[in-house]
């Protein structure tokens, strides 16, 4: 735009000499007559029309960058009034601004990524049924590619649903990690501690955003292993009452 006006004001000067030159020359051919002068309005006018032109407008600015700089100067205003508004002015500002910004940092550095964090009333399982076999072996294909949070949710539905396999959970669709928890440290009573700590890790991964790493799933992976080997307390003394209640009678 500053370099088309000296050009358009050149051109209109251009236009009002020719005005000027045919008017002198006009005064020259009628001898004794008074020369053409030309009135202010007239001459606005012409200077007007002649700076209309297309040849003036070429090199004018398209809508995207008028609107860029009308957006730059509004920021402009905007940021000149709030450092005015901030004690220090601009070097207040930001200030101001890095302060925030390390607060939104520390916060995110500390607290992690959101998550929505849903009751832990939800299902253990999904609606498709799975044998104990089928969750290890998904869990370990998840280990082996290191997606340990994955891995870990299918271990720990192993364990539940090996222990409904053996009866000693009833099979219910709705149970939660932490109600399986409870009821199989019933039944066995050597790893009550361990089953619901891996009740919690389960539910820091699968509800809180935790991430889970190869030790915690390693953890669980030993108490399916153990739980595999263990006896549960409740078949041992109904099967030893029954005997001492055969013997009795018998005697």
């Amino acid at each position: 735009m500053p370099a088309v006006l000296p050009r358009a004001a050149d051109g209109a000067v251009r236009g009002l000499l020719r005005a000027r030159e045919t008017a002198l020359l006009a005064s020259a051919r009628s001898g004794d007559e008074p020369p053409v002068t030309i009135p202010r309005d007239p001459a606005r006018e012409a200077a007007r029309r002649e700076l209309a032109k297309r040849m003036y407008h070429e090199n004018d600015p398209g809508l995207f960058q008028r609107a860029l700089h009308a957006f730059l100067d509004w920021a402009g205003r905007m940021l000149s009034a709030a450092a005015s508004a901030t004690p220090g002015g601009t070097l207040g500002l930001v200030v101001v601004v890095l302060a925030v910004v390390a607060v939104v940092g520390a916060l995110w550095w500390r607290l992690g990524t959101p998550h929505r964090r849903p009751v832990s009333a939800t299902a253990l399982f999904d609606d498709r049924p799975r044998s104990a076999a089928e969750h290890r072996a998904a869990a370990e294909a998840h280990a082996a590619q290191g997606h340990w949070n994955q891995a870990l949710q299918e271990r720990m539905r192993a364990v539940v649903r090996s222990l409904e396999e053996r009866a000693l959970l009833d099979v219910r669709p709705g149970r939660t990690a932490d109600e399986a928890a409870d009821e199989a440290g019933r039944v066995l009573p050597a790893h009550p501690d361990r089953l619901r700590a891996a009740a919690r890790e389960f539910d820091d991964v699968t509800y809180g955003g935790r991430r889970a790493t190869q030790a915690s799933y390693e953890r669980i992976a030993e108490l399916d292993r153990d739980l595999e080997r263990t006896r549960p307390t409740l078949a041992t003394s109904t099967a030893s009452t029954a005997h001492h209640i055969r013997r009795g009678d018998a005697e």
